[in-house]
Formats: structure tokens, sequence, C-alpha cells
């Protein structure tokens, strides 16, 4: 089932174990039958962790969505709220347990679980409420890092850059740590870390105060990872931006994936039958999970979009080929190997019809003319070109009201690779949209300047052509079928962070000390002392271990550009990525808007 976790060079299996043990005890607590009730939120992460079989046979019999208003009837000794600690959820389950019928018998015994931790304050609420001595067991349970394939590990934090940068909250900062703790206890001590940024500075500090505070965490595993590099988003607001031109890159922009998992138009999926046109096409979206568990899919996922189709063509023929063997197998042999390999041949071709279906559906959106102009006006922007004054085509977009998002992201867009915008452009703008969506947006706009996404230029001064020059961050001759670069995944542009990974691998950052001045936040570097006979013998042509966790979200194209470094013969490098929430330029937009409710008069 979980085979995807232990392809890679770090086994993430176990950390999957670890969780699915921990679930496990805390379900054992709670003697008898069992009824969930969901934070919705929770149940795509969990699905990651452990499936309904698992719950079942701790005995789960059913499973509910946290919703005002009586629980379903059940017929179980135990309900178990697994919540996040949200104030706004403590109502929800206090109106279900005061609804409760107290006359029925057998009484059901109420637990809550809090994810990823205990809240004090949500305690205090419910206590407030009257209900908090209804809950038997009140536990947490710290779903830090989840495995999503086997380089990838996610916090699922929707609103973890919202809260660093503009709140000021650094609840997913110390979540973060608690993570990369716990994959030390498991993986080893990281001896190296380097950092940059703020978030990052704090996430190292936590970690290695952890370390003083629980001296007994000194494990005697030795270390998987060779070296840990936390980022923040905010030193690369560019890249989310930019619209990703990977195949899984482009799924996400388009259809949006959650928790590995995408939901597509059925018409495209509909099994054609000879003489019935087109009736009875299925209304419910097609959900399709995404990894690397197929095949198909991690050989295509994080190629640069144009390059797609000829794969997709070879794996055709090479399929109907193989199908073609069976008119001249003729012993029983022969016939008997034909149908021992059926079923692997069967997956190939229905994986083959999905991906051909996804993709063309991507490329009916891509070789459309707003597509095209969207795009070139972001490589003019990235290129360097006319980023100091009114952009005609986002004027026409304005005009033409286009979903506010997409012009959000062109203008801000301009602004990073601008340094900041002229105080006269940046109010033009910020007229023109609050004139034609509405001046509800105000506080909007306001958090994407408070974020560093929109802001006026300060010290008259534009860095960007200097960082993009020393970091090579544009490329003319990119090669999207055979890439000998990773700024094939935007075709020209060579994500930022990326380059300052790779870069940190070989020559090391004291080769672009300038530019890293310019960038926001302190760069730094620790050291984690290793117990005597811990030390890492380098065997001759064994790549290291890079752990690089992205804090405030990273887009699939960032995931591909460090898988392809991977790749690289003479990288000496492997990456396994961590984030805080995988994102892509349009959620992460949506999570710093405001909606402004009109006055109920």
């Amino acid at each position: 089932m979980a085979a995807h976790l232990s392809s890679g060079r770090v086994n993430l299996t176990a950390l999957r174990e670890a969780g699915r043990r921990e679930l496990r005890e805390f379900l054992d607590k709670c003697a008898g039958s069992k009824a969930i009730v969901w934070d919705e939120y929770l149940t795509g992460p969990f699905g990651l962790i452990a499936q309904y079989s698992l719950l079942k046979e701790h005995e789960v019999e059913k499973m509910f969505t946290l919703k005002p208003g009586r629980l379903p009837p059940a017929d179980v000794k135990n309900i178990i709220f697994f919540v996040r600690p949200k104030l706004e959820l403590m109502d929800i389950i206090t109106d279900n347990v005061l609804r409760e019928d107290r006359g029925r018998s057998p009484q059901r015994d109420f637990h809550i679980l809090f994810v990823p931790r205990r809240s004090l304050l949500c305690e205090q609420w419910l206590k407030e409420q009257g209900v908090l001595g209804s809950f038997i067991h009140r536990e947490q349970y710290s779903l830090d890092l989840i495995p999503f394939d086997g380089d990838l590990l996610s916090m699922e934090s929707e609103s973890a850059f919202k809260e660093c940068y503009l709140e000021n909250d650094q609840t997913s900062l110390y979540h973060a740590a608690k993570g990369l703790m716990t994959l030390q206890a498991l993986y080893g001590t990281i001896p190296q870390i380097f950092g940059k940024g703020d978030c990052a500075r704090h996430v190292a500090n936590m970690m290695i105060r952890m370390k003083r505070e629980f001296p007994g965490s000194q494990n005697s595993i030795f270390p998987v990872f060779d070296t840990l590099l936390l980022l923040d988003r905010n030193v690369d607001l560019l890249t989310p931006l930019a619209t990703q031109l990977t195949y899984e890159g482009l799924i996400d922009e388009i259809y949006g994936i959650q928790n590995t998992y995408v939901k597509l138009p059925p018409e495209k999926f509909a099994p054609k039958k000879q003489g019935e046109g087109g009736k009875d096409l299925p209304t419910e979206p097609k959900k399709l999970q995404l990894n690397s568990a197929e095949e198909l899919y991690a050989e295509i996922r994080d190629k640069n979009f144009n390059a797609v189709g000829s794969v997709l063509s070879k794996k055709a023929k090479i399929i109907s080929a193989a199908f073609e063997e069976r008119h001249h197998a003729k012993t029983v042999g022969e016939i008997k190997q034909f149908v021992s390999q059926l079923p692997h041949m069967q997956a190939a071709r229905s994986s083959l019809a999905n991906h051909t279906s996804i993709a063309e559906l991507i490329k009916d959106i891509t070789t459309s003319e707003d597509f095209f102009d969207n795009l070139t006006v972001e490589q003019e922007f990235m290129s360097g070109i006319d980023t100091d004054k009114v952009n005609n085509y986002i004027e026409d977009c304005i005009a033409q009201k286009h979903p506010l998002i997409k012009i959000l992201r062109l203008v801000c867009l301009q602004s990073v690779c601008n340094s900041g915008l002229k105080q006269k452009v940046l109010d033009h703008y910020k007229r023109e949209i609050l004139q034609t969506y509405g001046y509800e947006h105000i506080l909007t706009l306001n958090n994407l300047e408070k974020a560093g996404l929109l802001k006026p230029q300060t010290g008259g001064r534009n860095n960007y052509p200097t960082i993009r020059k020393t970091l090579r961050l544009w490329m003319d001759d990119v090669n999207e079928q055979n890439p000998n670069d990773i700024s094939y995944v935007y075709s020209g542009y060579a994500p930022l962070s990326v380059r300052l990974a790779q870069l940190l691998a070989r020559p090391g950052w004291r080769s672009i000390e300038e530019v890293l001045k310019m960038l926001p936040g302190p760069h730094f570097e620790e050291r984690q002392q290793l117990p005597t006979g811990l030390q890492k013998k380098r065997q001759q042509g064994e790549n290291r271990v890079t752990l690089v966790f992205f804090l405030g979200g990273v887009t699939y194209a960032e995931i591909a550009a460090l898988r392809f470094l991977s790749q690289m013969e003479d990288g000496g490098t492997e990456y396994i990525i961590a984030t805080t929430k995988l994102i892509n330029g349009t959620t992460w937009i949506k999570s710093l808007m405001e909606k402004l409710e009109p006055a109920p008069f």
C-alpha cells in the first residue's frame, strides 16, 4: 500500500508507522465500539496516515462530519471528536454534547482528540460552556509532518504563511520544530543546519532549545540526513506567483490537488461504447490519486508539459505492442506468461488512458489565447521587461473583470520583480481594482502589502536585476524536452528558492554573500554535535542527503526542480522536501484575502 513511501533514499514509511501506532494507542484507550466525528479539514491528511480498515480493526463503526445540531444516531459506546484547536469548532462540539439525549441508555462516552496540539484556550471555552467534564479522554495527536510521497512531507497547515507574516503568530513554526525533532528521533540527528529568513532562524533556535531541554533526545541512530536547509517563503515571493509549467504543477494550477487527490470533469473519463452517443454522461467529478506509486505518473509528473505528449504516445505504442504479443503466444508456457503479465498491462493501459485525458484537458487551456497572453506578461516581468510602469494587459483584464485572483497574482508578480512599485503605479492599480471589484477588497490589498507582495518601492532602488543576474534566474535557451537546468519548470525562470539550495550544495553560499544580504532575513549555519562513532564516513560516489524545509509553503514546480537536481548525474546531493503546506499562486493569495461582510442594516 505504501511502497511509494519507501522507494527513495529515506524510508518515510517509518514516519507513517509512528503516526499509525500513536493513533492505535489512543483508540484502544476508548474501550468498546466507537464513532468518530471529524473536523472535515482533517479527513484528507489523516487518510494519508491511516485507511478506514485500520480504524475498523479498532472498533470504529461509524464516521460523521462535525456539524451543529444533534449527532446522528449510532449504537456505539464512545463518541470521539477529532478536531483542530479552533474556538469556532468548540461551539459546534458544545452544541453536539448539549443536545445529547441524557435519558438514553446505555449512555455514550465522549472523548476529544486535538490535532496537532491540545489548547488551553479551547478547554477553557468548553469549561465555560459547561461541557468539559463530559469528556473522559482529552488528548492530543501530533500530526506534524505527513508523508505525501517518497521524498515529500507536508504539515498541511493552510494558514501558516498568514500567521507568520501577518499575525506574528509562531505556532506553526513551533509545530515545524516539533516535526523536525520527531524526524531526528526516527532518522538520527542532522549534523548541519543552514537557513535563510526570520522564520528559519526561529525554527532553528527552537530545535536547539528542545534538544537542550530534552537531553534524553540524544539518540544513537546513524544520521540519514547530512544537511537541513530551512527556507522562508518570503525569501522568494516570486516563484509561487508565476504559472507552473510542469505536468503536476499545471494539474494543481487548473484543478487543485488536495492531499494527493484531484477531482476532474467527468465527461473526459466516460467509457466510450459504440452506438450509444453521449447519453448517460457521469455527473460526479472523477477523483484520482496522484503519487509515485503509479509508474507512468512518476515518470511524467515533473516534466515540462510540452514534453509530456511525446512520452504518452511512446507509452501507447509500447502497450499496444505488448497486447499484440498474445497473438504470438503459441505454447502453454507462453500463454501462461502472457496471462501473468495481464494485470500489470491492464493497469498500465488504464493509467495511460487517464493521463491522456488529463493532458487533453490541460492542453485545451494551455493553447488558449488568454493563457498565452498571461504567460507572456509573466515572462516579461521575470526577465525584467517593463516592470516599472502600468501594464496594458493587466489594465485590460481589470476592465474585462477577469477573476480577481488572476489580477492580484500579476500585479504582485510585477511588484516583486521591481522590488516594489512606484507609488503612482501602485495607487493606479489599487484604484482600478477597488473600483472594479469593490471596496471590500481594501483589506486584501493591505494584507498583500504587509506580506511584502504588493508594496511601494522604498529607497528608489530595484534589486531584482542584480539578484536575477547573479543567481541566473532567467535562462533564454531553455530546453523543455531534455532539460539541463531547473529553469525548465517555468520555461525560462529558475525558482530562486531552488537556486539557493543548488548553490548551497556547490560551491556554497559564500559565493553569493552580496545577494543573500539583499534578500529578507538573516542567513546562518548551525552544527549539531553527533555522539562519537556516529560521524558519517561517505563512501565513494555516495550522495549527500539534504532536507529542504519551506516555511510558508512550496509549489509542485519547486519540488520538480529539486527532484531534477537529485537526479543529476554529477549532482552529488539528493533532496527530500518538507513544507508547512503545498501551495500554488491561487491558494496562496486566497489564504491572504479578507472577506469584508457588509454591515447587517
